[in-house]
Formats: C-alpha cells, structure tokens, sequence
C-alpha cells in the first residue's frame, strides 16, 4: 500500500535497531524545511515508543502512526520549528 503522496519522502529505515531509527528520523528532518513532511517506515519493535517520544521531545508534528500485520511501523512526521 502506498501512503506516500509526491510531496512526501519516505524513509526506509527497515533492518535498523534502535537508537538508529530515531537518530536517522531526526537527521532527515532536519534536512527539510519547516512545514515538509516525511514517512518514517521501520520494523524496529521499539519505534512505536520512540519516535513519538522524540517527536513530543522535540516538538514535531506526529501527523500519523500506523502498524501492519507484519509488525512494519509507519510514522508521517512534520518538520515544526527549529531541531
């Protein structure tokens, strides 16, 4: 299923453990402008509770966090403000 629409990247983070899914969320919103968005996908079991942390941390948008049958994790997050 694509979620993705053309003015959304999507940043495959599947096979990485945390911290990296978080870290690498982190250093590509940082890349982006303020109000751009991007889908965070990981098979991480520990992203459900750590990209919402870090996304109320560091006060980013959390637009939308889904998990599929197969455990794989999506997130839209919202580049907001400085990071």
């Amino acid at each position: 299923m694509e979620h993705a629409k053309p003015d959304e990247a999507e940043v495959d983070l599947r096979g990485l453990r945390c911290p990296l899914p978080v870290l690498k969320a982190r250093n590509h919103l940082r890349k982006l402008d303020e109000g751009a968005r991007v889908w965070i996908v990981t098979d991480d079991p520990l992203a459900v509770i750590d990209i919402p942390n870090f996304a109320r941390e560091y006060e980013q948008g959390l637009l939308e966090q889904t998990v599929d049958a197969n455990d794989e994790a999506r997130f839209l997050l919202e580049r907001r403000g400085r990071l």
